[in-house]
């Protein structure tokens, strides 16, 4: 099994588990909370019901979130997890707004609810002991598997053993003659949930807006890929989170001698470098460079091949026309460029030979250096 099927797995087993605590939990309260007359219990048993409705949620998107890259998503289905926990950020957010309401009006009213009796307070105290629980074995899990969304369903398993807290504490008030410090707690839990709620929405939609990785975190990332051996610098470092996994695009500059087969396998080896140092790396995109392409014009007038190869035939011609055509061509790129001619002829290019072909193409600005290689190239 793979490691990202296996994540799925326990993410998907966790909240199967609290779905099935909510069920219990929720029929248990308002059946409780009715012949107990505590209609606080019957609200909190309808809450502990609604989160059947996030935990399905859940499950859905997870199963999204988790399936392979295709043609329409070709970056994979991470984002589904994020747009999840903003859903269910804004469903924390709601709670507290709903418990916040109703506890201020019961501070302003002027009616004596009923006293309660003993079994809501048994059912409220399972209540915390099972969503707190729970809180925590998700928790755990959703930090495990690195799951945004895991751990704003632990955060919103939580806010039911608050809630019941609340619930606790209002019964057992009601039950001394305090019956306001019930909506005194409520309002004070809802605060605490409302502030949870945001910040996961917040951090969500950064994410979703493709919001940079903090400066630590590239600090390190760019010391890791600086220690592979041919890496002269890094730059044009970009950074974004998806699905708790961090994506990264970075320039590699390595020595404009190199081929291009060693720059790409030097790449590689820096990704390698990344994902045994940091476990929540995810895509690599790298760019093997031979110069500071931030520092330097990128679309100057520097020629192309073709060009460069006419140039040089026709200064051959003229200084060297008994040899054949050089077997390879090599064009070294920086602010300017090397050439180097390779040939494999009996007849052996003179020593002054790159002296010639330079001073036949006139100096351009472009040109640095010309070198001529006899024998056949390695």
């Amino acid at each position: 099994m793979s490691r990202e099927l296996s994540q799925q797995k326990a993410a998907e087993k966790i909240t199967l588990i609290g779905a099935l605590l909510d069920f219990v939990l929720g029929i248990s309260k308002i059946f409780v909370g009715i012949l107990s007359h505590s209609s606080a219990l019957v609200v909190d048993g309808i809450h502990s019901l609604s989160d059947l409705i996030t935990d399905g949620l859940v499950i859905v998107v997870l199963r999204i979130s988790h399936q392979e890259p295709d043609e329409d998503h070709p970056w994979g289905h991470g984002r589904f997890e994020t747009v999840g926990t903003v859903v269910l950020g804004c469903a924390l957010i709601a709670v507290a707004g709903a418990m916040a309401y109703e506890s201020v009006k019961l501070l302003f009213t002027d009616e004596t609810p009923l006293v309660p009796e003993w079994p809501a307070l048994l059912v409220a105290a399972l209540s915390i002991a099972g969503k707190e629980w729970i809180f925590h074995y998700t928790m755990r899990i959703g930090k495990e598997i690195k799951s945004d969304l895991i751990i704003a369903n632990a955060w919103h398993s939580r806010t039911d053993a608050l809630s019941s807290i609340v619930v606790l504490i209002g019964v057992g008030g009601a039950m001394m003659g305090v019956w306001w410090l019930d909506a005194l707690a409520a309002v004070i839990v809802s605060v605490i949930v409302g502030k949870i709620g945001w910040e996961m929405t917040w951090d969500s939609i950064k994410e979703l807006v493709d919001t940079a990785l903090p400066e630590d975190r590239i600090i390190a990332f760019r010391e890791a890929v600086m220690q592979v051996d041919g890496i002269l610098d890094v730059h044009s470092f970009k950074s974004r989170k998806m699905a708790g996994q961090s994506q990264l695009e970075m320039h590699i500059q390595v020595s404009p001698t190199l081929s291009a087969s060693e720059g790409h396998y030097i790449g590689d080896m820096a990704v390698c470098r990344l994902q045994g140092a940091f476990e929540d790396i995810g895509h690599v995109i790298f760019h093997i460079d031979t110069y500071d392409d931030e520092l330097e014009q990128v679309c100057k007038t520097l020629p192309m091949r073709s060009e460069i190869e006419s140039l040089l035939n026709n200064a051959l011609q003229k200084v060297a026309p008994e040899l054949d055509s050089p077997e390879r061509i090599a064009l070294h790129y920086s602010d300017k460029i090397d050439i180097e001619l390779f040939f494999a002829t009996p007849t052996q290019p003179r020593a002054s030979l790159a002296q010639e072909l330079q001073d036949s193409l006139a100096h351009p600005h472009w040109l640095q250096n010309v070198r001529v290689w006899s024998g056949h190239p390695q």
